[in-house]
C-alpha cells in the first residue's frame, strides 16, 4: 500500500486558532442579535485562544523532558 503525501500547513496551529477566533469576534458576533447563536460563537474564540496558548505552552523550548 502506498502511502498519500499530506501537504504541510503554512501556519503553525496557534496561529490557525487564533485567527480563527478573531475572526469569529470581528464578522459573526458583530452580525448577530445578542442570544445563543452569538454565544456560541464567542464561546468556540474563546476555546481557540485556550487551545492556542495551551499549544503555545506545550512546543515553547523552556517545556523538556525528564532525564
Amino acid at each position: 500500500m502506498t502511502r498519500r503525501r499530506l501537504p504541510k500547513p503554512d501556519k503553525t496551529l496557534g496561529e490557525r486558532l487564533i485567527k480563527e477566533a478573531r475572526l469569529a469576534r470581528e464578522k459573526k458576533t458583530d452580525q448577530l442579535p445578542s442570544g445563543v447563536e452569538r454565544e456560541e460563537l464567542l464561546e468556540k474564540a474563546r476555546q481557540a485562544d485556550v487551545t492556542a496558548s495551551i499549544d503555545g505552552w506545550l512546543n515553547s523550548h523552556g517545556l523538556r523532558s525528564p532525564k
